[in-house]
């Protein structure tokens, strides 16, 4: 009724309260957020069904360029979605980019950045640590490493299934 998640604690949701509607902190957020996040731009940022960008601890999404995460996809803490960069002569001016495209069924473990323009497809794992410095649209992997690198492809049948029984569990309610 109240869109509460289970799996949250209801501290999370009074220190929600507290930062995102009293305070104002991240107040154009759509969904509850970590009191120690911090999204810039918050109206360029899309999320799936079952997706909370900034959740969890310490997340940094810079959305200026647009960041769009696709359904289902989780943000470990500490993780940075940078959209948006400066130019390397003049720091004060800022240099467009594609907008930062995290697929459905991603896991983006702690301490992980993506850089502007990156495209992640559907079934991305990024190692804790790793830096994303360019796209692997084609999905079903785990990344690792400084530049980011596929160290082991997934089975896409398997990821296929999974994310048939997600959508049916969420569609009924579970």
């Amino acid at each position: 009724m109240l869109g509460l998640r289970p799996e949250m604690p209801l501290s999370f949701y009074a220190l929600d309260v507290l930062f995102r509607r009293v305070l104002r902190q991240n107040a154009g957020v759509r969904w509850a957020v970590h009191h120690t996040s911090t999204i810039r731009s918050p109206e360029r940022l899309r999320a799936g069904q079952g997706s909370f960008p900034g959740d969890s601890p310490g997340v940094y999404i810079n959305a200026d360029n647009g960041v769009l995460v696709g359904d289902f996809t989780n943000l470990g803490p500490q993780v940075g979605l940078i959209s948006a960069n400066h130019d390397a002569v003049n720091n004060t001016a800022a240099v467009a980019a594609p907008p930062l495209r995290i697929g459905s069924f991603c896991w983006l473990g702690m301490g992980a950045v993506v850089l502007p323009g990156v495209q992640l497809g559907d079934f991305t794992v990024v190692g804790a640590g790793a830096v994303v410095t360019h796209s692997f649209p084609q999905g079903y992997c785990v990344l690792a490493g400084n530049p980011a690198r596929i160290i082991k492809p997934l089975n896409p049948a398997d990821c296929d299934a999974q994310a048939r029984s997600t959508y049916a569990r969420h569609a009924a309610g579970n």
